[in-house]
């Protein structure tokens, strides 16, 4: 009966919204990450191509991230104005790719003229875009005076959006072998690095927050407005809501106040579910609409794989009520999307073509970019 009191929680506002919130980006990378490719197709524009992991990639993904995972251990407090930089130029452009969409469907809808204004590396910028990309660096500069937590969730959200239309998977072995790693990377820095360095390193990294550049010049200069700018910042590499939602947060809590999920644990299963959903389209072979996905007949992995993680969702914080101690939430997702895909494909006889996946064509490989 304790344990059931506690699990309640889960029906608490943060809760809830945290995993309405996880599910509802997890579909929508997924699903804007196939737009982009049949865009990029259809305008054979490829300034923008995506980068489809091979084999060494994928397996230096968790390499590389347990080395920024150190480097952010021992000297965040030294990078972390750099950091917060860097994050707020890659949030201005992931916000603009998140948005641009929707210049288009108001142009189409209302047949509104955009004459183009400007040229920029390369590429022509219309005025609606211009106007987005003002949108895009205000809502990033009103983050970087305020830190306000829906400001940094709608910047972590864009950030996951851009990353999954952008790095691709080819089939479900390059999948499998990634999710596999990221499956030990995971439990390994929140289970067991404490014994090797002392500190949980995910949670103590996860937790930090980072010293805010435009506090620091505007003190320098000693501008007016100084109180009204945040001196920390919560990064945007995780979404965050307050375990009090309905209430508020209160001045001078700390980040322990927020229930938080990294954006690995979004961007990492909406790869699997941008490719199983790209695979169910090329079998199908009828055009993309959100709201024609429940009765279309192609699309039926995405249907296996999306409340597999909601599934699995529930059940790591499930796990966190119970164990009262951080848990590493692939260890949840992993098995909970990646298993129903491999078990229906297997049943279903397609496991080794979702396996080795179809062969590229032209404009598959002209999208590829060598790294």
């Amino acid at each position: 009966m304790e344990s059931l009191s506690k699990l309640l929680y889960l029906l608490e506002p943060a809760p809830v919204t945290l995993i309405i919130t996880a599910v509802a980006v997890t579909f929508g990378s997924a699903f804007r990450a196939l737009n982009y490719g049949k865009e990029m197709e259809r305008n054979r524009d490829f300034s923008e191509a995506s980068i489809t992991l091979d084999r060494s990639q994928a397996l230096m993904i968790p390499v590389m991230s347990s080395f920024s995972l150190l480097l952010m251990f021992y000297l965040f407090s030294s990078v972390s104005q750099l950091l917060t930089a860097f994050t707020a130029v890659a949030s201005v452009s992931s916000l603009f790719f998140c948005l641009s969409p929707y210049v288009v469907h108001l142009k189409s809808q209302f047949g509104l003229t955009d004459p183009y204004v400007s040229r920029c590396c390369s590429k022509s910028f219309t005025r609606l875009q211009a106007l987005v990309l003002l949108t895009c660096i205000g809502t990033v500069v009103a983050w970087l005076v305020s830190g306000h937590w829906i400001l940094n969730n709608i910047l972590g959200i864009s950030i996951c959006i851009a990353f999954v239309s952008h790095v691709r998977l080819p089939n479900i072995k390059i999948c499998a072998m990634l999710l596999l790693c990221l499956f030990v990377y995971d439990i390994f820095w929140v289970f067991f690095s404490e014994r090797f360095f002392g500190a949980n390193v995910m949670v103590s990294v996860a937790t930090q927050q980072a010293s805010n550049p435009v506090h620091t010049v505007a003190n320098s200069l000693s501008l007016p407005g100084l109180q009204l700018i945040t001196k920390k910042l919560e990064l945007p590499v995780k979404i965050v809501f307050p375990r009090n939602l309905l209430g508020g947060v209160l001045p001078g809590e700390t980040a322990t106040d927020f229930m938080m999920l990294g954006l690995g644990d979004m961007a990492i299963p909406s790869m699997l579910l941008a490719l199983v959903l790209c695979f169910d389209h090329r079998r199908s072979n009828n055009s993309v609409n959100l709201f024609e996905l429940p009765s279309s007949k192609g699309h039926k992995y995405i249907w296996y794989a999306l409340p597999g993680y909601a599934i699995g969702l529930v059940t790591a914080l499930a796990a966190g009520v119970l164990t009262h101690s951080p848990q590493p939430a692939l260890l949840y997702l992993v098995p909970s999307t990646l298993g129903p895909v491999v078990l229906v494909s297997w049943l279903k006889k397609e496991l080794m073509e979702l396996w080795e996946g179809s062969m590229p064509t032209i404009s598959d490989k002209a999208r590829q970019i060598e790294v």
